[in-house]
This record gives C-alpha cells, structure tokens and sequence, in this order.
C-alpha cells in the first residue's frame, strides 16, 4: 500500500534575482512524497501563473487522484487521470524517483538512455539597460559561461543585443522574447539577431498568435516555448517553429516528455530543454533528456540562495552530472 504526501515550499532567492527580476525573494514549488514499503520517491512542480495555475490549483489537481495514487495508480495510468501540467509533474516525478529505488536503476538506465558525465547549459541574462546587460553577460563568461540566455522584452532590442555583443565578441548567444514582440518588426528583428550572429530566437509572438510565423522566411532558428506543452500540440507547429522548449512542468512529466522529444524529432524538430525557478530535484528528474537536446536551460537551481539536500553540483555554464550521484 502506498501513502501520499504533498506540501508546498519555499527557497529563499539570491539577491541577484531579486534586484534584477523585482521583488520577488522565493521560489515557490509544491513537492510530492510517494512512500511504499517504507521507500520514498519525491517530486516536485513550479506552478505557473501564466498557464493559469496556483500553488492552490496545483495541491487541489493532486488531491483530486491521491486515493488512486495510494491504490497502485501507474504513471501510464497517471496520464490519464490529469492534465498535462505542474501537478501531474510532481506526481510523474515521485513515481519515476521511486521506481529508481525499488528497482536499484538510475533514470538513465530506466529510460535507455546514455549518461552524461557532465551538461554544458545556458546562464540567462536578465532584462536590464543595455549597460547592465552587457556587464551582466561579460561576468557570466568571465565565471566560465559559453552559451548565454538573453531575455528581451519589446524595448531597446538593437541596444541590448549590440552592447553584449560588444562585451563578449566570442560567447554563444541565444535570446529568448518572452511573447513579447509583434509580427509588425519581426522580420528586421530577425535579421538583427541573425547579424550579431544570435544562434536562435525563442518565443517572439504570443502563444495563440504565432501563424504569423507560417511561410516566415527568417534567417535563424525560432524555437517554441509557451507554444508547445504535449506532444499533441506538434503538428501545428510545423512550418511555423524549427525547435520544441520542452519543460517538465509543461509536459506534466518525464514520461510526457520522453514522448514530446520522440515526436519532435520524428518531425524534424530540434530540442531545447528547460525548467522553470526550482530546486535540484526538478533538475535531476529531467537529466534523461539532457543527450538530445541542443540546447540546455537548466539554471533554475542556481538562483536559489538555497538548494535542497543533496544539491547537483551546478557550476557556471555546466552541471558536474557524475558528481551529483
């Protein structure tokens, strides 16, 4: 008989975070524990306002099946009994842990997937003056970052973009628009990018308002992010997107994550894999996926002032994956 547990938490942020992003000083995360036969597998989930959840929707989403849960419930039979979302993460999360325990297998044996010693991943640079910027991006590549994650809104793109640039003439650059721009622009904006040799956009339009990108002739990669959650949403993104953002919180899991990467790449796409602000353990349950991807975003841990115990051993541009066993 298994027995369920599930609460939310709260990790204190760097102060880095903090000025740079608002005043927001913690990330919130609800964290589930699956016990059976005296063995604990634990997950967790970042709820997300923008796709309407809460931290209250989220516990109310895994109450609604911890009965089934407790009865033998599987993660196949998970996919049906919620949503793709943050909450059946958590859930899909514990029950991969656990099986990792009761079965003496790590995930990436579970998954037949070959393990990495060591990910390469983006630093993001947060949205600041194009001053700020620059020094922020010239820091990160000073502390060993190779691929950068700029966050844009709609305001001073050109200045920004040009005075990283400046600042670290030789960092591999990414930039991510947040939904924030319009197709009126787009096609100059990519160019832009395309001139400062950004390797890809991702997310420029509003989810909802991307068959603007249909037939766009544009000269580097976009990727979708608030564009893509399960691998349902695929072929509508053919055409329009040239890579998949693939999140734990979005898919609802490892398992609907393993599926969305198969399908994307059946489809052409290329992968990027991301996270939302967590701990280690949303880190951890993701690693299967890290071989695949051609891009990697896994940061979120590193804006906490605290992680959980035991940490994976991020360092700035990398994660040490051996080291973290």
């Amino acid at each position: 008989m298994r027995s369920v547990r599930f609460y939310p938490e709260a990790w204190p942020l760097h102060t880095a975070f903090v000025i740079s992003r608002g005043s927001r000083t913690e990330a919130r995360v609800v964290a589930v524990e699956i016990e059976e036969n005296g063995i604990r597998g634990v997950g967790e989930c970042t709820p997300y306002a923008r796709y309407d959840e809460s931290e209250a929707s989220v516990m109310a989403q895994i109450a609604s099946v911890v009965t089934a849960i407790e009865q033998g419930a599987s993660r196949e039979q998970l996919q049906h009994l919620l949503p793709a979302g943050a909450a059946r993460n958590a859930l899909d999360s514990a029950l991969w842990n656990l099986e990792t325990q009761t079965s003496g297998l790590n995930l990436w044996q579970l998954t037949g997937t070959e393990p990495l010693a060591s990910v390469s991943m983006a630093q993001t640079v947060s949205i600041g003056t194009p001053e700020e910027m620059a020094e922020a991006a010239l820091a990160l590549q000073k502390k060993g970052a190779t691929l950068l994650k700029i966050k844009l809104d709609d305001r001073l793109i050109a200045e920004r973009l040009v005075a990283i640039r400046t600042a670290v003439p030789n960092a591999s650059l990414i930039v991510d628009a947040n939904e924030a721009w319009q197709s009126d622009g787009l096609a100059e904006r990519c160019q832009l990018l395309a001139d400062l040799d950004i390797l890809m956009l991702e997310q420029p339009l509003p989810a909802g308002e991307d068959s603007a990108l249909e037939n766009f002739i544009h000269p580097l990669p976009i990727c979708a992010d608030e564009s893509c959650h399960t691998v349902e949403g695929l072929p509508a993104l053919k055409g329009r997107y040239e890579m998949v953002n693939i999140k734990l919180d979005k898919t609802g899991g490892l398992t609907g994550a393993l599926r969305l990467a198969q399908e994307a790449r059946a489809l052409g796409f290329e992968i990027m894999l991301g996270c939302m602000l967590c701990t280690s353990r949303a880190v951890r349950a993701a690693l299967p996926l890290t071989a695949g991807a051609k891009f990697i975003d896994l940061d979120g841990p590193t804006w906490l002032a605290q992680d959980v115990e035991p940490p994976m051993k991020f360092h700035c541009g990398g994660i040490d994956v051996a080291g973290s066993a």
